[in-house]
């Protein structure tokens, strides 16, 4: 059984409502859903929520793969918004400045071919600055807030993860047509979904 890890309910619901095959709907953020074929899961935004979720989804579910999606910001010109960007790494960035950092670089066990693709950290504080974005975009191309969580649990479960992001915004602007960004990118997951789980 595969499961599907959403950060938030507002990315999830979209293909909630449009999945036909499951009984999904209702779910709510640290509830577990599934059908006879897949899992849903909504962790909660950050690190310690997808880490402590994620934990308790494999030790009572067991699924045989996991697939984290969701919306990531870019840190480079080459990703744009609205892109589908699956990245072939992850890892933690709120640590990095340690000499020796205590998470590792999870390289993720699937990426989807014709998608952006490259390294995403993820981060639960904020870039602030030139020279502390610029250090950024010289190591990953996109940011978010839960998929080393995600990454890192299942690794330590020896269950295979993959990540897809919808690019949501650029690290650093403002949009000021951000809801109708969000609706877009929470539409591209849905479509994205429906088309891999067949």
């Amino acid at each position: 059984m595969k499961a599907i890890i959403f950060a938030t309910l507002e990315e999830a619901e979209p293909f909630v409502q449009s999945y036909q095959r499951g009984r999904f709907s209702g779910v709510t953020e640290g509830e577990t859903v599934h059908d006879d074929d897949h899992l849903i899961t909504i962790t909660g935004i950050g690190k310690i929520k997808g880490t402590l979720r994620t934990e308790r989804l494999l030790r009572e579910y067991r699924p045989t793969e996991i697939l984290h999606v969701g919306t990531c910001i870019t840190l480079v010109d080459t990703i744009k918004v609205g892109t589908l960007f699956s990245p072939s790494q992850v890892f933690e960035g709120d640590r990095i400045e340690l000499s020796a950092p205590t998470y590792p670089r999870m390289p993720l066990a699937r990426t989807f071919d014709g998608m952006a693709t490259g390294t995403l950290v993820t981060q639960d504080h904020t870039v602030s600055g030139t020279q502390e974005l610029t250090y950024w975009q010289r190591i990953a191309e996109a940011s978010d807030m839960t998929g080393y969580a995600v990454a890192y649990v299942a690794a330590t479960h020896g269950v295979p993860c993959g990540i897809v992001k919808v690019v949501s915004g650029r690290m650093g602007e403002d949009d000021p047509k951000l809801r109708k960004t969000l609706d877009e990118a929470h539409a591209m997951i849905t479509t994205f979904l429906i088309k891999h789980l067949g």
